[in-house]
């Protein structure tokens, strides 16, 4: 949920995480709470991987083609040199940058700054997705988003890969991932085949 503080006491900060799967609405969300801290006159610094140019190089933008403007980076630290004046900081796509994100992250707030990350919890194969799940341990508020399963409607907490391809990171929307429940997950559907026998092995 997000957090509804009264009086906030100058120098107290926190994190807040938006997780889940594929077209669960997170940047969407991130962004609502970004232009909520605008709209009160907070400063606010947005930033994103640089890797990220499936919609636009400088704007976070949700598959609902909401946006705003950001900072994209190469590397978690960089946050630090470019966040020092702001109130608010925002994240989005937060699974392609490295775990160092979780301790960048917990600096600033405890620096006192407002610390909002959007980004995937699980890979395609439904395995936690580094570094949300670190962010979730340390965060004082999570709220974990749910698509609609594209085959019977309920609430979907895996990103089905839909295009061949074993690489973990792999830049797609609608064209390479669908919403899927539990039930209609699978996971090793589109791998080829030598990756699927490879990973079923390991699971054994």
């Amino acid at each position: 949920m997000e957090p509804f503080v009264l009086n906030h006491a100058p120098g107290t900060g926190w994190i807040e995480v938006v997780c889940g799967s594929m077209f669960s609405g997170k940047t969407e969300e991130l962004i609502r709470r970004l232009k909520r801290a605008r709209i009160a006159r907070q400063r606010v610094e947005i930033f994103k991987p640089a890797v990220d140019t499936r919609y636009a190089e400088a704007d976070v933008v949700s598959h609902d083609e909401s946006s705003i403007p950001c900072t994209p980076l190469d590397t978690p630290h960089q946050i630090l040199l470019h966040a020092a004046s702001a109130d608010v900081i925002g994240i989005d796509e937060a699974q392609f940058f490295s775990s160092d994100l979780v301790v960048v992250c917990t600096e600033l707030a405890r620096s006192g700054k407002r610390v909002i990350v959007a980004g995937l919890d699980q890979d395609f194969l439904g395995q936690p997705f580094e570094p949300i799940p670190g962010l979730m341990a340390v965060a004082e508020f999570v709220t974990k988003l749910h698509a609609i399963c594209v085959v019977c409607g309920a609430p979907a907490n895996h990103s089905q890969r839909v295009v061949a391809g074993g690489d973990r990171l792999l830049l797609g929307s609608g064209d390479a991932y669908e919403p899927r429940c539990r039930a209609h997950f699978h996971p090793h559907a589109q791998l080829p085949a030598h990756h699927a026998e490879r990973q079923t092995s390991d699971v054994k």
